[in-house]
């Protein structure tokens, strides 16, 4: 370790200058003195260490590890202490891989696992799993999750919008697995899909199938809707004209006909008032010629 080294370099300068001293070399006493400056200035670096952004340390002296992480920045530590960074930033895993679909069908699938570390657990991550926790955790479970979503899904599930239901099944499924060790599941977007050629074709067939079929059956219950809309028309003109010759009778046709009558007797552009014929008959009005 360099501490150690640096006590080494300061001891072998104390040395070198208590000897100069009693010989009265002053060209070895300064020597001595570097030296002993060198080994301080070392021995100093090693009681501080920085740590980068998007990191955090785990201090290990000797097998002995903190329950503390150290923060980004410079910090304070035992010079005897092993200083393990781990970086907290969002990382990506891509892969590919074969996986089945619920029919049995063999879907080529690129995938990518976005995560990062949780800094409060980085210690807990170092004692039990190691710096390579990714490779020991996370993408062993992360093939399995998503072999187990797929096959539970049918392969036009992962070709259509229903991807996104397949893609937070596997996020929750995975989360759900590795949170507890200090691991966060961002996301597990679907990159790419190939499936079986032909199944493609048939898919976007049924697919269109289905689209003509919901567009008919749009306009089927537009037209019903019109449909009624007429019938309530039509019912609704004939219970008015129902209430309408209810409401008429002789004697009431006689009054209307006195009253128009009287109104045009009585309006100044009226010529000739004839009267019906019969017993009943009702006015008639002739020459309505407006004066000039």
């Amino acid at each position: 370790m360099l501490f150690i080294f640096a006590i080494v370099i300061a001891i072998v300068g104390i040395g070198i200058f208590r000897t100069a001293k009693k010989e009265g070399n002053r060209q070895r006493i300064n020597i001595g003195s570097g030296v002993i400056g060198v080994g301080i200035i070392i021995g100093l670096t090693q009681c501080f260490t920085v740590i980068p952004a998007g990191n955090v340390g785990v201090v290990d002296f000797f097998g002995n590890v903190s329950d503390f992480t150290l923060k980004s920045g410079v910090n304070f530590v035992n010079p005897f202490a092993n200083v393990v960074k781990f970086n907290i930033k969002r990382m990506e895993i891509k892969e590919n891989m074969s996986v089945p679909s619920k029919e049995g069908l063999s879907v080529q699938l690129e995938i990518s696992l976005v995560y990062q570390l949780n800094p409060d657990r980085a210690n807990y991550i170092y004692k039990t799993v190691g710096v390579n926790f990714a490779d020991v955790i996370l993408i062993p479970q992360f093939r399995s999750v998503v072999r187990g979503v797929t096959s539970k899904s049918e392969a036009k599930a992962l070709y259509t919008s229903q991807r996104e239901g397949v893609e937070r099944d596997i996020e929750d499924q995975l989360r759900a697995m590795v949170e507890k060790d200090g691991i966060m599941i961002v996301s597990a977007p679907m990159r790419q899909i190939s499936l079986p050629e032909g199944l493609t074709v048939a898919i976007e067939e049924k697919l269109k199938a289905e689209q003509e079929s919901q567009r008919m059956q749009f306009i089927l219950l537009k037209e019903k809707q019109e449909a009624d809309r007429k019938r309530i028309e039509a019912q609704g003109i004939s219970d008015f004209q129902v209430i309408v010759t209810k409401g008429l009778s002789e004697p009431l046709l006689k009054w209307k006909g006195i009253e128009a009558t009287e109104k045009l007797a009585n309006s100044k552009n009226t010529k000739v008032v004839i009267i019906g014929a019969g017993k009943n008959g009702l006015p008639v009005i002739l020459g309505n010629d407006q004066e000039k």
